[in-house]
């Protein structure tokens, strides 16, 4: 029974592990060029948080930084009702550069992120598996320099997160706003 149980969460883990590996990591990835100002364009994700909130979001302002240990600080701005709130994360590299791990102090969730690809002065794709104790979902994130971007580009978004196994109700191109995007420096 015991060695059963053990087998069963043997392959569970292997098919997690298997489940990162296939997410492509951005070839020659420079941290430095990513960092600056990103605008949130797309969305898309299978949690329950994002079929709830869906209807509400619109496009953010996202400032990444690199820390003196090399790890990514990421600074969101968003508007909230009337509000804008922001929420700051501390990205840490792992071994294979262009992938970082995440810790929410809030939800106790375990984030694997990968920098998918990006050409650092108009778009960045990246994709987060996230696990916790309920389940697991899966994110991907389009972002751009500019509130805008090429028809080209948001189909690849739509494609990869298709990919990714998501479905079309799972994937939002943002709408725009000007609200909380002067805020963020």
């Amino acid at each position: 029974m015991q060695a059963t149980l053990l087998g069963i969460l043997g392959l569970v883990l292997l098919g997690t592990l298997h489940a990162q590996d296939s997410i492509p990591v951005q070839a020659d990835f420079q941290q430095d060029k990513l960092t600056g100002r990103w605008y949130s364009i797309g969305l898309a994700s299978n949690s329950n948080w994002f079929k709830e909130k869906r209807h509400l979001m619109k496009m953010c302002t996202t400032i990444i930084s690199t820390t003196a240990e090399g790890n990514l600080e990421v600074t969101s701005t968003y508007p909230k009702g009337d509000q804008c709130v922001t929420r700051n994360s501390l990205y840490t590299k792992t071994e294979q550069p262009g992938r970082f791990s995440y810790t929410s102090p809030r939800w106790g969730s375990k984030h694997n992120i990968h920098v998918v690809e990006t050409n650092y002065e108009e778009y960045a794709l990246v994709a987060t598996q996230i696990s916790k104790s309920t389940g697991s979902s899966t994110m991907v994130l389009l972002y751009s320099r500019t509130k805008e971007l090429s028809p080209e580009r948001l189909e690849m978004f739509t494609q990869f997160s298709r990919e990714q196994g998501l479905t079309d109700d799972e994937i939002l191109i943002l709408p725009q706003t000007d609200k909380c995007m002067a805020d963020a420096a």
